[in-house]
């Protein structure tokens, strides 16, 4: 309760360091997942033809983060170290995370094979440490700041899209000479993103000391991901269950898209290979602007309500975005490509004031022994709908074009806003779920 009340008194203000510092570990995970999930498709279709095999493939990293988010969150839960619970797995799992993300176009130059080991080598490093990056925040930050603190983290984010998208994704169209293969190009983004991880994780350990836990000392208490299931399904308004459920639906919608946005602009739009990002690019422009905007604004008006609002207009942008290729043949390429950048950017806009507010809303439910649980639990159901949906758009795709998949996309959002209507916690002024008493 004293750590309550002084966090009241401080504001975020007396956590902006600490929180910046933890969001090096998001920013990892920024600049690399925007260009594994826009350039790993176009690796891939010089060895694939069909979208929907080349969509199942892109669910191998999701098939890994479904075991291994929720273990080692867990896991994180009951290590102790003298730096830390989450901090051993950052310093081992990002490092090797960096390497392997910079040889993943060398492995592309030779055969699908080596790409698809190298791949998964990849996955399961970055799926193994995303659970304890994320848990960190919570442990460090008080309930009640922690949309604003995720507002900060999400800007950090954004800001790692950004340079990643519009400016390290450049880097591909420049000619890189490979051994034995000679100039080459789609290379040089990668291996300068690992080396930026390796310096974040650098700055991150060197900075940040879990010691200073908001309930560091306080009581164990060993909860299994089946005990933590249980309680939600057996509280009585269910509004875990119903939250869980709700970004089960919104990550179907956005999974379902967002692995085929580049090659989309280069066949639709016909982009080059450097700017196919850019759409992605947009979402993380709109990331790094209205992250911690979004949180302020959940502060006044509510966390629920501005989660719904920002399904609904979701649903308004992606059937805009099913109209913009009919309505503009007539524009001309660099104007299709900038009107479409823009509904993107918007996109971007009400996407992270859900990803902002959505993750407070289910740690306010959790209590400080059981963070790790309930983030295991986050990213158990959001890549179960990454694993879900890259094959079925993929398929949408191959029957009936590439349009098709904003349609299904809008559906999914309208679900998780008619989903969201049955969450009545998780708001800061909530309690915690009473398992500790």
């Amino acid at each position: 309760m004293a750590t309550a009340q002084k966090s009241k008194k401080k504001g975020l203000k007396g956590y902006y360091l600490t929180t910046f510092l933890i969001g090096l570990g998001f920013f990892t995970m920024g600049l690399m997942d925007p260009l594994y999930d826009t350039y790993i498709p176009i690796f891939l279709a010089r060895f694939v033809e069909s979208k929907a095999l080349i969509g199942s493939i892109m669910t191998f990293d999701n098939l890994l983060a479904i075991f291994l988010i929720p273990v080692f969150s867990a896991l994180s839960d009951r290590t102790h170290t003298k730096i830390g619970r989450r901090m051993p797995y950052i310093i081992i799992g990002l490092p090797l995370t960096a390497v392997a993300f910079g040889l993943i176009p060398y492995a592309a130059l030779n055969s699908l094979w080596m790409l698809i080991v190298l791949v998964f080598g990849l996955n399961l490093f970055k799926q193994s440490v995303r659970g304890p990056v994320v848990a960190l925040m919570p442990d460090m930050v008080p309930g009640e700041l922690r949309s604003e603190a995720n507002g900060v983290i999400n800007t950090m984010g954004g800001i790692a899209t950004i340079v990643g998208t519009v400016g390290l994704a450049r880097l591909m169209d420049v000619p890189v000479k490979v051994p034995g293969l000679g100039m080459q190009t789609d290379i040089l983004a990668f291996p300068v993103s690992g080396v930026l991880v390796i310096v974040a994780v650098i700055l991150l350990f060197t900075f940040v000391k879990e010691k200073n836990a908001i309930n560091v000392g306080g009581k164990e208490k060993s909860e299994s991901i089946l005990h933590s299931l249980k309680v939600i399904f057996n509280e009585k308004d269910k509004s875990a269950l119903f939250i869980l459920l709700s970004l089960l639906f919104w990550f179907i919608g956005y999974q379902g898209i967002l692995p085929f946005v580049g090659l989309y602009s280069k066949d639709i739009l016909h982009t080059s290979s450097g700017t196919a990002s850019l759409a992605a690019g947009m979402v993380g422009i709109a990331y790094a602007i209205f992250a911690i905007p979004s949180g302020i604004i959940a502060h006044r008006f509510g966390r629920k309500k501005t989660i719904r609002a920002s399904l609904f207009a979701l649903v308004i942008i992606l059937i805009l975005i099913y109209f913009h290729d009919p309505m503009t043949p007539s524009w001309g390429i660099p104007a299709r490509q900038f009107s479409f950048w823009a509904l993107l950017f918007f996109f971007g806009v009400f996407w992270v004031a859900i990803i902002t507010n959505s993750f407070p809303m289910l740690w306010q439910m959790s209590s400080f022994q059981t963070v790790g649980i309930y983030t295991g639990l986050y990213y158990f159901f959001s890549q179960l709908a990454s694993i879900i949906s890259p094959p079925i758009t993929g398929g949408f795709i191959d029957a009936f074009g590439f349009r098709s998949i904003f349609i299904y996309g809008a559906v999914s959002m309208l679900i998780a806003f008619f989903l969201m209507s049955h969450v009545h916690r998780g708001e800061p002024e909530d309690d915690p779920i009473a398992e500790e008493e």
